[in-house]
């Protein structure tokens, strides 16, 4: 084997793998001129590149724009990390930034010696990482040494510019924040030195105000909190070089009221006084990782009777389950997909994983010290040589883990983004496939799924298999006039605040207070079920209200034979009853009104997995198609709509897809109805009218619709756009019509079709407001209009709005035409002084009409969703006569691909996106579970739990906070952005 340098131990002597790739013959090319642009540095070694080092820039160049930017921009950079031992590389690069990061006299110096060197580093892991010449614990250790290294590094800079101007007396000068009373602790990932390729970096900051030698007339808080912020700012603000890491300061007590820099006395106060079981299990994995290690060390100390208690009581052992439902592990209901599976917070994914190791230690830890471990792999091992796990258990999950970790960084070096969400295109989660190492989807999608199963299985469990720690629930009555004291203390025990209500209401049932319960049979089917029943509402966050839905449930039923039955033999069915009734009133009232659901959420192939969208246009032809009454045709569409919309709203509730899945999801649905509607309506209007000569029609989405950003109770927002020959006059039916009445009565049906109530309810309204000239113009628009109308006429609005356009139904001529005319009109050069008056005046007048500062309603708040929607839309208009590849009706993926051409001004993507994507998805699930506006004060726990969890937060008080900072700072950019 020929190599690039004389040391045996180079890198590309050591590879042992490659992603697929270089087999192409475009990606061969680039190889070979990638090989040509890194020839002088090359001789400079005295050697040449491997087969198997031409094999792994190929597969990166084909899987990775991400780390082909890095290669291209220092070919000998790249030649450097390859010719030498890995190991080699690593230390000279903390060596070197060392010594630049102490010579350096500015911050600019400082922030680009970061950048350069976490650039080198992120290249070196990430080509050992794909070669296979590294383990996981070298690619984290690696990466946390390098997180280590620049905190590290940037404390210490601040410290001495402190002392330079006088603010800081240390008589360690090469380290004056060394014994400063400064603690910065690594939380998460990477306190547990297993950082991710493309993680932030969590950390708490506190001082000690005891070891401090500030000057005596600065207020210490005001110093740190100063001093912190620049830190970040060092840390994570991006520029020409890029960025180090971003770095999150959230898991600080109370951040909503607190600065981000705390004294360690406040810190000692909060823990013991209001600390929370979410935050015991985050100070698992706390290390200090600058400024004062040995006072970091001595807090922590401090602080592990919080953190590690001997003995549980009931509400904690209940809170650690409640956290575990927070994961939602509702034990068998839907199957593990891969295409936009989230291999961290979906089923079988990276968090089940550490969160059956916390829990356990949670609970075991305060008696036995050697499980007080950060590492999940170390605490496997430890939970298995205590027998708290069986060893076949600890195998599974430690190659089920280093096997997701490896995904993850795959993932993440693809484009350097924190994702965890495989590609849900087939082609590219095709390309990702090949890059993961696999020769196909297939090949990748069989062992993925492997190991999720194997997560999910032992998850499930959680708890099962370890040493008992309560006895059994109480045999529990409810019969007699007096109420029974040992079932008093079991509702009391299980979580009911009003446990005499409890036994009142179940009285009630057996008294046949409702239909349901009126007859014998009823109530005896009601007597085998109600503890199980009464125990599943007790695992809901607020028991005494999931029973209070519960019983309204009960009441509109007319029958309660079946349900009780179904409840009895379903256990799965019971939980996920248990759960609408705690956190979603609204589908608890669709559940009373539509029992057949019911029957759809027993059958896992149902519940499991979206449909495909040949799936559900299977399903949608063959009930509609299958009969030729008009009425029932109508029928048949609302039983089917309702019941998968309500199908979507569970798959979200019991975790099986994500909130951001859910809005294509029902977008999908609502695509398939319409298509399936018009079908309908133009044959049945075809009867009596006829046909136009050389007629046709297509639908418009627009709106959420369009953007594919539908919730449950969403409008669909519709243009009908129509053309025929140019020589008809009339429809050649028995009645005769003009072609612009012809399809002005066409589109009227069809918006009958979709929203006029039957006996099976409502489907959709239906808006057309959007249409050209809006409710003046007429209901349908001619092809040649509609083109005119857009290229001439129309205003910025209605091309802000064009932006959101969406073709999804009619004959596929005039689709293609009408989404040519919708490029068109997009395309166009704009004048962009022009277009930014437009828009703010637009947001004036919405602001003046329906401004508001309540935070929920996320739609009007200001740097909400109307705000980040007309950034998204302004930004396209001026940019898509240059970049035209930056549309998409999806206002995520706009500001997304806006960001990928750096055309969001100040970089502020980084901001702009996370926020639309969490405001969708706290979105999704209001629409899901609430009629009308959201009011947190009359929120129940269960759906405040359900939000916090949406947005990954600890609770919904910290998730309040996070979101009033987050529209503040989006309401900020909005004009910076908008000129």
């Amino acid at each position: 084997m020929s190599t690039l340098a004389s040391a045996p131990a180079s890198l590309q002597d050591r590879l042992r793998q490659a992603p697929f790739g270089a087999e192409d013959p475009h990606i061969a090319e680039a190889v070979r001129e990638l090989e040509a642009e890194m020839a002088d540095a090359s001789r400079a070694a005295g050697s040449s590149m491997t087969e198997q080092a031409r094999q792994l820039l190929g597969g990166v160049l084909a899987g990775s724009p991400y780390l082909s930017g890095l290669m291209r921009r220092d070919p000998a950079r790249l030649v450097r990390v390859l010719s030498r031992a890995p190991e080699e590389s690593r230390a000279d690069l903390l060596e070197s930034v060392a010594r630049q990061a102490t010579a350096a006299q500015s911050v600019t110096e400082l922030m680009a010696a970061l950048r350069i060197f976490k650039n080198e580093v992120a290249l070196l892991t990430a080509l050992a990482d794909l070669g296979g010449v590294w383990d996981l614990a070298d690619v984290t250790r690696t990466l946390t040494l390098a997180a280590d290294a620049a905190v590290e590094h940037a404390v210490r800079f601040l410290f001495r510019r402190a002392v330079a101007n006088g603010t800081w007396a240390a008589p360690d000068h090469a380290a004056p924040d060394r014994d400063s009373g400064y603690i910065v602790l690594g939380m998460g990932k990477y306190g547990a030195q297993e950082l991710n390729y493309s993680s932030d970096i969590d950390l708490i900051v506190f001082f000690d105000k005891q070891r401090l030698k500030l000057r005596a007339d600065l207020e210490p808080q005001t110093f740190f909190v100063r001093m912190t912020r620049e830190l970040v700012r060092i840390l994570q603000e991006r520029t020409g070089d890029g960025y180090v890491f971003r770095t999150d300061l959230r898991l600080r007590p109370d951040p909503g009221a607190t600065q981000v820099a705390l004294s360690t006395d406040a810190a000692l106060t909060y823990y013991e006084s209001f600390g929370q079981n979410w935050e015991r299990a985050a100070m698992i994995k706390a290390r200090p990782v600058a400024g004062d290690i040995a006072a970091g060390r001595a807090l922590l100390s401090e602080l592990s009777p919080f953190i590690w208690r001997k003995y549980l009581d009931f509400a904690a052992i209940a809170d650690i389950h409640a956290m575990k439902r927070q994961i939602h592990a509702h034990r068998g209901f839907g199957k593990i997909g891969v295409a936009g599976h989230n291999i961290k917070l979906g089923r079988g994914g990276i968090r089940e994983i550490e969160f059956f190791v916390q829990t356990q230690q949670l609970i075991a830890g305060g008696r036995q010290p050697d499980l007080r471990t950060p590492q999940t792999l170390v605490t496997l091992d430890r939970l298995a040589e205590r027998g708290w796990i069986k060893p076949g258990v600890r195998d599974d999950l430690a190659r089920s883990y280093t096997y997701l970790r490896g995904i993850e960084h795959r993932l993440q070096m693809v484009a350097d983004e924190q994702t965890h969400a495989l590609p849900n295109a087939p082609e590219a989660l095709a390309s990702f496939a090949r890059f993961a190492g696999y020769p196909s989807t297939d090949a990748f999608s069989k062992e993925l799924v492997a190991h999720l199963e194997a997560v999910q299985r032992h998850y499930a469990a959680l708890f099962e298999d370890m040493p008992e720690l309560t006895r059994g629930g109480a045999n529990m009555v409810f019969a007699g006039s007096a109420d029974d004291p040992q079932t008093v203390e079991a509702l009391a025990r299980m979580g009911y605040s009003q446990p005499h209500q409890v036994i009142d209401t179940v009285r009630g049932w057996h008294h046949g207070r409702y239909a349901a319960v009126r007859t014998a049979q009823a109530r005896e089917r009601l007597t085998e079920v109600q503890a199980v029943l009464i125990e599943a509402l007790a695992q809901t966050a607020n028991p005494d209200s999931a029973l209070a839905s519960f019983d309204r449930f009960l009441a509109q039923l007319p029958a309660g034979v079946q349900l009780f039955s179904l409840l009895r033999a379903n256990p799965n069915l019971l939980r996920l009853v248990a759960d609408i009734m705690g956190s979603a009133p609204r589908l608890a009232r669709i559940l009373s009104r539509r029992r057949r659901v019911l029957d759809a959420v027993l059958d896992p192939r149902i519940i499991g997995n979206l449909p495909t969208p040949e799936e559900l246009d299977a399903l949608i032809r063959d009930e509609i198609e299958s009969t030729d009454d008009y009425q029932e045709i109508l029928d048949r569409a609302r039983i089917i709509g309702n019941e998968q919309m309500f199908l979507i709203g569970v798959r979200v509730l019991s975790g099986i897809i994500v909130p951001s899945q859910a809005g294509g999801a029902y977008a999908l649905l609502a695509d398939h109805l319409i298509r399936a509607l018009l079908k309908a309506v133009e044959r049945d209007f075809a009867r009596l009218h006829g046909r136009v000569s050389g007629g046709q029609a297509a639908v418009v989405a627009m709106g959420k619709l369009g953007g594919r950003e539908m919730t449950a109770a969403s409008d669909l927002d519709l243009i009908l756009v129509y053309d025929f020959a140019p020589d008809a006059v009339q429809s050649d039916g028995s009645r005769p019509l003009a072609p612009s009445q012809y399809y002005a009565r066409l589109t009227q049906r069809l918006i009958s079709a979709l929203s006029s109530p039957t006996a099976e309810g409502q489907l959709y309204q239906v808006d057309m407001r959007l249409r050209p000239s809006g409710q003046q113009g007429p209901v349908a628009t001619q092809l040649s209009s509609f083109i005119e109308y857009q290229a001439h006429q129309a205003w910025t609005w209605e091309h802000m709005a064009l932006t959101r356009a969406r073709v999804v139904a009619g004959a596929p001529e005039l689709r293609a035409k009408v989404e040519q005319a919708i490029r068109d009109a997009l395309v166009q050069p704009r004048d962009r002084a022009k277009i930014a008056a437009d828009v703010h005046d637009m947001r004036q007048r919405i602001a003046a009409e329906k401004g508001t500062d309540e935070i929920w309603d996320l739609k009007q708040v200001r740097g909400g969703l109307v705000d980040l929607e007309f950034m998204a839309q302004y930004l396209q208009l001026i940019h898509a006569a240059e970049h035209p590849d930056v549309l998409d009706q999806n206002t995520v993926r706009a500001l997304q691909k806006l960001d990928g051409k750096g055309l969001i001004p100040g970089g502020a993507g980084t901001i702009l996106i996370p926020a639309a994507q969490l405001i969708n998805d706290l979105t999704q699930i209001v629409r899901l579970c609430v009629d009308g506006p959201f009011r947190a004060n009359e929120a129940s726990q269960g759906l405040k739990d359900l939000l916090a969890r949406a947005a990954h937060a600890p609770s919904f008080e910290r998730l309040e906070a996070d979101l009033r900072l987050m529209l503040a700072e989006t309401a900020s950019l909005f004009d910076q952005i908008v000129s």
